[in-house]
């Protein structure tokens, strides 16, 4: 028998963005399993359909009452209850993420018009530092938390952190929540003859190649630069791929200010995913620093895992407990620049620990986090469901 599920979001392809990505797997995954999938999404209403499998409704425009009461009209015409799952992110849905009529509009989805409200938690809220500008931000948040969880059926959790902040929002309302990790949204492509060239490309010598994949903001450069410039004064001749957007601007700054660096740095800047997946084969290991630590939201420490690569990566409070039980990266402290170069050097001298972490964390890919395992639990005709977080 086949179900109906909608799903509202505030990106979907051809629109970037991670969440884009993940609802994009999540629906067309579905809608392959058999369920009739409509995805409420802003956007231009002739941009093309990534799967002819999945309706997309580009209706939500800026997520204005207006925007919503037109949408209430055609979620009305299915028949009811409807069963709505939320791509949750405050800043998502416009107002300067503070959306409040957004929020309320679920809610009336469901107490008025007898819908059922599931909640996917990308990103909590804000925290009360900075300006007051984000004080004010962040008591909004928690405002509308309050408001989702007095409708939500229940609540799904991109990482345990996010429950612990929610939970005590429910005010002893009985809510489910239940953990879903983000999978990996870069499919392995398998071109070995592809990838040896490039491994030709970067190490011609037949060295071995450190990797490192993501958007380069801010945050993580704080972390990431300082380990690159480690690596460069302790691991000399030692050659690092930037893989990503914005990584060709992060080689640019580095050279500007260490021009001694030129011939070890490479950068391939944006590259559409199957060559992503091509480029990050080449590499030996894979440098993942996280200011706030690994955490199974990092969609770019997902496709090193799902791509068996050995990784060095970055641990703190919020980092879950899996990463060191099940030993299939390496961890240092956030922070740590010396830390994490001594573990490399450790690595890069030992090929049969590097063959360990590869396939554990292939292992691990598989057994927690591919696709599969959401697919799964977001299908109402299984019945298994994964371990919830709490």
């Amino acid at each position: 028998m086949t179900s109906e599920l909608h799903i509202i979001t505030p990106e979907y392809p051809p629109q970037p963005g991670g969440v884009s990505d993940y609802t994009a797997q999540v629906a067309e995954g579905l809608a392959q399993e058999g369920e009739e999938v409509h995805v409420w999404c802003p956007g231009n209403a002739a941009a093309p359909v990534p799967a002819a499998c999945v309706h997309v409704h580009r209706v939500l425009g800026q997520f204005t009452s207006s925007d919503l009461r037109a949408v209430d009209i055609q979620l009305d015409r299915f028949a009811a209850p409807r069963r709505i799952l939320v791509q949750y992110v405050p800043h998502g849905y416009g107002c300067r993420s503070m959306n409040v009529p957004f929020c309320i509009w679920l809610w009336r989805r469901a107490r008025k018009h007898g819908d059922s409200l599931e909640i996917m938690v990308h990103e909590a809220f804000l925290t009360f530092e900075g300006s007051w500008r984000q004080y004010g931000a962040a008591l909004v948040h928690r405002l509308m938390t309050v408001i989702l969880l007095r409708a939500a059926t229940r609540v799904w959790v991109s990482i345990p952190e996010c429950e612990r902040r929610w939970r005590p929002y429910t005010f002893g309302r009985r809510v489910p929540f239940q953990w879903l990790p983000v999978p990996s949204n870069i499919r392995v492509a398998r071109d070995a003859a592809e990838v040896l060239a490039l491994r030709r490309r970067y190490v011609p010598d037949g060295g071995l190649l450190l990797g490192h994949f993501g958007t380069y903001g801010a945050p993580v450069l704080s972390v990431l630069e300082p380990v690159v410039l480690k690596i460069a004064s302790e691991v000399p001749d030692q050659p690092l791929l930037f893989m990503g957007v914005n990584s060709r601007e992060f080689r640019d700054r580095l050279i500007q200010r260490h021009p001694a660096l030129e011939q070890r740095l490479y950068a391939t800047g944006p590259l559409a995913p199957e060559h992503l997946s091509h480029h990050i084969a080449s590499c030996d290991l894979l440098i993942q620093p996280y200011p706030d630590g690994a955490t199974t939201r990092r969609t770019s420490l997902m496709v090193g895992l799902s791509h068996g690569k050995p990784i060095i990566t970055t641990a703190s409070q919020v980092t879950e407990p899996i990463w060191e039980q099940s030993r299939a990266v390496g961890l240092t402290p956030s922070g740590d620049a010396e830390a994490f170069v001594k573990l490399l050097r450790e690595l890069l001298r030992d090929p049969a620990e590097r063959a360990r972490l590869s396939q554990t964390a292939r292992r691990l890919y598989e057994e927690r986090f591919d696709i599969s395992h959401t697919l799964a639990a977001l299908h109402p005709m299984v019945s298994e469901r994964i371990p919830c977080a709490s």
